[in-house]
């Protein structure tokens, strides 16, 4: 039974990861491609990891430990690849509801 929860697990990460990757080809712009990437390749990896903490139960504070680290290192690197995607000026789709960052940029910065 143990084993067919584990294959459950690594099957649903499979979906996820590969949704992943069909939402960075289907996504409009860069911005939504790496949220679309980001959030759906976490969930992705983690539940393949769970699956095989199910199938090999000795490897489990190895995998808790990886699971960790996609949690702090992906979105870390989405928000960097967003901020320099800002920074270089790459542009929102049309039709976008709102630009948060330029919403918050002061009126009269100094040096512009």
């Amino acid at each position: 039974m143990a084993e067919i929860f584990g294959n459950i697990l690594v099957l649903l990460g499979a979906f996820f990861l590969f949704s992943a990757g069909l939402g960075m080809l289907r996504m409009p712009d860069a911005y939504t491609r790496i949220q679309a990437g980001t959030k759906a390749s976490t969930l992705g990896n983690m539940l393949v990891l769970a699956g095989l903490a199910v199938h090999h139960p000795g490897w489990s504070l190895k995998l808790v430990l990886i699971v960790y680290f996609v949690l702090t290192t992906n979105p870390l690197s989405s928000h960097a690849l967003a901020r320099a995607a800002y920074t270089i000026r790459i542009p929102m789709m049309n039709g976008a509801a709102s630009n948060a960052s330029r919403d918050a940029e002061p009126a009269n910065r100094v040096g512009s």
